[in-house]
Parts: C-alpha cells; sequence; structure tokens
C-alpha cells in the first residue's frame, strides 16, 4: 500500500513555474507604476530638473539723496575752535569746579592754583597805593601852606616889609611843596602799577575758559602741581581740555583724482557711525590748499547745517557729495527695490521673491520712482531676496540656483 502511494506523487513544474512568473511580471509592474509616480511628483516638485541659474536684488531701506550723489568720503568730526587750558605759573591745583562733559561760559573759573602769596602781594600792594594816596594829601596841604606863604612874602617885600632873603626862602619853600606833589603823584601811579602786576599773578592762579564749550578730557586733579611746560616729574602741562561744539566740522580726505568733483558751498549729506538712523544736511566749508603726498589726497572740511547735541567729536563720519540741495519731501528714507526687479504679469506689477531655492511671484505696490530704484509700499519688506531683471523662463515655483555676483 505504501509503495502504491508513493508511485501515484508527481510534481507539475510547469504550472508552478507560470505562477511565480504571473506574480514576478505583477511586482515589476507596481514598481514602474511606483518610480513613475515618485518621477512625476519628484518632477512636479522641481527636484528632478536643473535648477535656473539667477541673479538677486534685496529690498533695501535709500534715501533719495543717493541717486545724485557724485563722491562719497570718510572721515571724522573735528572740533576747529579748541583748547588745552593750562596755566602760565607754576603752582599746586586746590579747586577744579568741571568734569568731563561740563559745559562752561567765556571767561568762566574752571580750575584755581593755590594763590596765598599771591594774595598777600596783592594786599601789600593795595595798602601801597593807599598809604601813597595818603601822602599825597600831605603834599597838597603843605604846598597850599607854601603857596599861602610865598603870597603874603610877596606882599610884604612889596612894602619893604621883610627882607629879601625871607622871600627867597618862602620861593624855594614853594618850590619843594610842588616837587613833592608831583613825587607823590609818581609814587601813586607806580604803587597803582604794582597793585595791577600783583592782581594779574593772581589771576594766573584762575584758570578760565576761552570761549564757550564742552570739557573733553580732564588731566589734573586736585593735588596735582600744574607747571607751564610739564617738565617736572608728575607735573600736569593742562588741567582740561575744551571744545566748542558750536564749531564741529568733518574732515574728510578726497583723491586728488576726484577733487575736482568738489566745491565750496557744495550741497553735501553726512552720516555717522554712531547715529545710524540720522542724515545731517552740511556744506562744503573749505578746501584744505595742499595735498597729503602719502596719501595722495587734498583735506575737504564739511560745515554741518543743523546743530545736534548728539554729535561729539572724534566720531566717524561718512559724507557724500551731492550734485543739488536735498528736497524737503527727500529728507525721509524709503522702501525700495531695483526698476529692473518688477515685472508685468496679467497686468499687474510683480515681482519674484527667492525662498528656499525656489522663485514664487508676488504681487507687489509701488510708489515713486528715484533714480533707476521704485519705492515699494507692499508685497515685500526689507532684506527679501528677489530675482533681478527676471526672464521668461522664471515661473512660479521654480528651482532657482543664487548667481554670486
Amino acid at each position: 500500500m505504501a509503495g502504491d502511494d508513493i508511485s501515484k506523487l508527481s510534481i507539475k513544474k510547469a504550472g508552478t513555474v507560470a505562477g511565480a512568473g504571473k506574480k514576478r511580471k505583477y511586482i515589476i509592474v507596481l514598481i514602474i507604476i511606483f518610480v513613475l509616480i515618485a518621477t512625476g511628483i519628484l518632477y512636479k516638485q522641481g527636484l528632478l530638473t536643473p535648477a535656473l541659474e539667477v541673479k538677486v536684488s534685496k529690498v533695501v531701506n535709500i534715501y533719495p539723496s543717493q541717486t545724485y550723489t557724485v563722491l562719497n568720503a570718510s572721515g571724522y568730526v573735528v572740533a576747529q575752535r579748541k583748547a588745552a587750558v593750562a596755566s602760565k605759573i607754576t603752582g599746586r591745583l586746590v579747586f577744579l569746579g568741571v568734569e568731563e562733559g561740563s559745559r562752561v561760559k567765556k571767561g568762566e573759573i574752571v580750575a584755581r592754583l593755590e594763590n596765598e602769596d599771591a594774595v598777600a602781594a596783592r594786599n601789600r600792594a593795595s595798602a601801597n597805593v593807599n598809604s601813597a594816596k595818603a601822602s599825597l594829601e600831605q603834599a597838597i596841604a603843605e604846598l597850599d601852606d607854601a603857596l599861602l606863604n610865598f603870597n603874603r612874602m610877596v606882599q610884604l617885600s612889596e612894602k619893604g616889609s621883610v627882607a629879601k632873603s625871607e622871600h627867597d626862602i618862602a620861593e624855594a619853600r614853594l618850590k619843594r611843596a610842588k616837587a613833592l606833589v608831583s613825587a607823590q603823584r609818581a609814587a601813586i601811579k607806580a604803587s597803582e602799577a604794582a597793585l595791577k602786576e600783583t592782581e594779574v599773578v593772581v589771576e594766573y592762579t584762575n584758570l578760565r575758559a576761552p570761549f564757550d564749550a564742552v570739557v573733553l578730557t580732564k588731566n589734573a586733579d586736585i593735588g596735582d602741581i600744574v607747571t607751564p611746560l610739564g617738565a617736572a616729574a608728575n607735573a600736569k602741562a593742562s588741567v582740561v581740555d575744551i571744545a566748542d561744539m558750536e564749531s564741529l566740522q568733518v574732515e574728510v580726505d578726497v583723491s586728488e583724482s576726484n577733487i575736482g568733483l568738489v566745491k565750496k558751498g557744495q550741497p553735501c549729506e553726512i552720516r555717522l557711525d554712531a547715529l545710524q538712523d540720522s542724515r545731517f544736511r552740511g556744506a562744503v566749508h573749505m578746501i584744505v590748499p595742499t595735498a597729503d603726498r602719502t596719501k595722495a589726497s587734498v583735506m575737504v572740511k564739511v560745515a554741518f547745517k543743523d546743530k545736534d547735541p548728539r554729535i561729539l567729536p572724534e566720531m566717524s563720519a561718512k559724507v557724500a557729495f551731492l550734485s543739488r540741495e536735498v528736497l524737503p519731501e527727500e529728507e525721509k528714507s524709503l522702501t525700495a527695490i531695483p526698476a529692473d526687479a518688477i515685472t508685468a504679469i496679467d497686468g499687474k506689477e510683480s515681482v519674484f521673491l527667492v525662498k528656499d531655492g525656489h522663485a514664487y511671484k508676488t504681487e507687489i505696490k509701488t510708489g515713486r520712482r528715484v533714480g533707476n530704484m521704485v519705492e515699494i509700499l507692499s508685497g515685500a519688506g526689507i532684506s527679501e531676496i528677489m530675482v533681478a531683471k527676471p526672464i521668461n523662463k522664471v515661473k512660479d515655483g521654480i528651482k532657482v540656483k543664487v548667481l554670486e555676483d
């Protein structure tokens, strides 16, 4: 029985192979369909197409004056009137009434040196003047008496009542009295001159501001020895440095090849690195009549038309030399893009903003045109990147590659 069962067994090879082949075809078809679908999705997303190389522009904040700037230069704010307040004599500093940033008026005492000896000499000279005046009064009284006596002697001499010698004595006394009055008047002048001299010495100990100014630096403290030359050890040559803030100007170096673009009185726009959001009106005050051979440049001084307390000496500055004055409506900045970046699509102004490697069509609203720039009112913000000079190949959503300048 067992042998009969085994003999009946058989393997249908052809049917098995046919079933396996059909199954394999189904799998291949499914794979092909999946690949086609995936390819379509990737193609639609632009992942299989080469990126379009484009140049880009940015949305920027500009001032209209940039469109008629003929030359730019860099320099520093410099006070044209400044001074190192020092003493003409040597002495110890006993009073200091200012610090950095203090505003002082012309003639105001900013510091004082010890002056007890000078004050004592002045008091002595003043007493000498008073003494000389008293001596003059005494001499005048003596002159009056001598004059009366001489007149009596003249009358008596005419009558023959006195000897000629008595008359001569009275006359000599009168002359001495007159000479004494003259001498006392001269003594008064001399003593007044001596008093003036001591007053000058006392005034030397008072350090006064030579003009209205602001204190820039303080170089000495109370107790320091101040001397005119500062040659002694630990001695100070000046007490404070001051500057007249009304005399602030910007000094810039202009290359010799461009100096022909600058002229006296030319309107300028001044920017300070410390005050990035502000622009100041200016004008060329002076072209210094000499060149710097080491830098092949000429110094130009630009004056501020409007004063601002925020402007300080030694601030770094940039000056734009303009071809004309800035109009009132051009003083404020505006958001702008290059005119070439705008394209008309379906009758509407648009740009292609670049984000994540793709260009997307964006409708914008524009304002006035300033040179080759156009004011943008809506649709894009500061620093956003867009395709510059869009061509027909640029489509909404297309993959792009930004070319470096």
